[in-house]
C-alpha cells in the first residue's frame, strides 16, 4: 500500500493545541469542553462575548489553558491577520472551523434578501476558506496538523426554505474534500463534518421538521471519534445522513416531491 494512503488511515494522536471558531455556538462549545484537559491549550473564537467568557472559565476549570478571541469573521482581511497571529509561531494541532450563521426565506418572499445572503456567504464560506488557508499554511510548514471543516447534511441536497445556507454548506463540502487530497501528501489531514439537526438556537430558528435531533455533547463525541479515526466525512446521525445522501442522488423532480411531502416545501 502507498505509505501516504496508509498514513491517512491511521488514528491520529490527541491534540494538545486546539483552535475552534464558532466556540460560542453549541457544537463549537461542546467540542471545547470535550477537548479541555490538563496540558491542552484552547484558542476559542466566538461572537457572543458572555457565552465565550463562560465557556473559557469552564474549560479552565477542567485544567486547560484558554485564549478567548472575539473577532468579526465578515472582516476577512482582519480575520486573516488575527488568525495568522494565532497560528504563529506554533501552529495548532487541530483547527475546528465551526463558525456559521443561518437565514431563511420569509413567508411569501422569493429570496432571503441580497444583503443577508452576502453576509452569510462571507461568514459561512469565505471566512471558513480563509481559516483553512491560513491554518493549512502553518501546518504544512510544520509537516503535520488536522483541520475539521463543519458543513451540514444540507450539502447533499439543498432545502427550499434555506437555499443560501444549503449552498454555503455544499461549498464547504466540495472545498473540504478537495483540500483533503491537496493536504494529505504534506502531512495535514482534513475532515468534513456533516451534522444533522443539533439542539441550538440556530437550529430552533430553522423552519421545517427536525428529525433525529441530537444534543451538542453527543455531536461533539461523534466528531471527536471521527477526527481520531481521520475520517474524510464525519456524518451523523446515520439514518438521516443515509436519507439525505439518497435524496441528493435522486432525480430532482422526485427529491422536490419528497421534500414537500416531508414538510420542507417553500
Amino acid at each position: 500500500m502507498n505509505p501516504r494512503r496508509q498514513a491517512a488511515r491511521l488514528p491520529l494522536r490527541a491534540p494538545t493545541r486546539v483552535l475552534i471558531t464558532g466556540a460560542s455556538g453549541e457544537i463549537g462549545g461542546a467540542l471545547a469542553l470535550a477537548y479541555a484537559a490538563p496540558g491542552v491549550t484552547l484558542v476559542l473564537h466566538g461572537r457572543r462575548g458572555e457565552r465565550l467568557a463562560a465557556l473559557a472559565a469552564d474549560c479552565r476549570a477542567r485544567g486547560a489553558q484558554v485564549l478567548a478571541c472575539e473577532a468579526d469573521l465578515a472582516d476577512l482581511d482582519g480575520w486573516r491577520q488575527t488568525l495568522t497571529g494565532l497560528c504563529t509561531p506554533v501552529a495548532p494541532d487541530l483547527v475546528v472551523v465551526a463558525a456559521g450563521i443561518n437565514i431563511s426565506v420569509p413567508p411569501g418572499a422569493c429570496s432571503e434578501g441580497w444583503e443577508k445572503m452576502r453576509h452569510l456567504l462571507d461568514v459561512n464560506v469565505l471566512a471558513a476558506i480563509a481559516t483553512v488557508e491560513v491554518a493549512a499554511r502553518a501546518m504544512c510548514a510544520r509537516g503535520q496538523g488536522q483541520i475539521a471543516l463543519v458543513s451540514s447534511l444540507a450539502a447533499f441536497r439543498g432545502l427550499p426554505r434555506v437555499p443560501a445556507y444549503s449552498a454555503s454548506k455544499a461549498a464547504l463540502k466540495a472545498y473540504g474534500e478537495a483540500m483533503r487530497d491537496v493536504l494529505a501528501p504534506k502531512g495535514v489531514s482534513l475532515s468534513v463534518v456533516m451534522p444533522g439537526y443539533v439542539v441550538s438556537p440556530m437550529c430552533a430558528a430553522m423552519p421545517g421538521p427536525k428529525p433525529f435531533l441530537w444534543d451538542a455533547p453527543r455531536a461533539a463525541r461523534a466528531i471527536r471519534r471521527g477526527l481520531r479515526a481521520n475520517r474524510a466525512r464525519i456524518v451523523f446521525p446515520f439514518w438521516l445522513g443515509w436519507g439525505t445522501w439518497l435524496l441528493g442522488a435522486a432525480p430532482p423532480w422526485l427529491a422536490s416531491r419528497i421534500l414537500r411531502w416531508l414538510g420542507y416545501g417553500a
